[in-house]
């Protein structure tokens, strides 16, 4: 069995601003300041934008503009546009960063480890051939190689070519 272990992740976790009463996924889809936000494209029913707190360079999400909990809540259009940026996503980090596969799912509630459970949210992390090392095991250090903007710039190029 493989383990996803991130305990870089505890800054989020014991941050006390990121626990407020205002939807962020909400707040970032009604605010258009795009890059302070990190969204990198708004669909129709959906939008993709960065993790704050990435398990990897690239780490995105897409959610919807609906807040609702659960996929069965969503409209299908919404989940078929969700899914067709997912795969828009990838193809854009299999391009731009080079990704070499992917994890791609969603925590549906608390119990499975949502972090924001009221409004469904699906990752998409890029994974690399030996992308986990020794680092976060013996120096509890996670090494992003790039930066949060830095990222969302390249990125940010390519979705800007998607056509909605």
């Amino acid at each position: 069995m493989d383990k996803l272990w991130a305990p870089w992740r505890m800054e989020y976790i014991r941050s006390p601003d990121q626990k407020t009463d205002e939807c962020v996924f909400c707040s970032k889809s009604n605010d258009n300041n795009d890059r302070e936000n990190l969204v990198l494209y708004r669909g129709d029913h959906a939008f993709v934008l960065m993790n704050l707190y990435p398990y990897n360079n690239g780490h995105l999400l897409i959610s919807p503009y609906v807040h609702e909990e659960t996929t069965q809540s969503l409209s299908k259009e919404s989940m078929d546009e969700i899914m067709s940026l997912a795969d828009t996503t990838m193809n854009i980090l299999r391009d731009t960063m080079k990704a070499q596969g992917f994890n791609f799912g969603a925590n549906i509630g608390t119990a499975a480890g949502a972090g924001i459970a009221d409004h469904i949210h699906f990752h998409i992390v890029p994974r690399w051939v030996g992308d986990t090392n020794f680092m976060p095991i013996v120096g509890h250090t996670k090494v992003m190689v790039d930066g949060l903007l830095e990222t969302y710039d390249k990125l940010k190029l390519e979705f800007n070519k998607v056509n909605k």
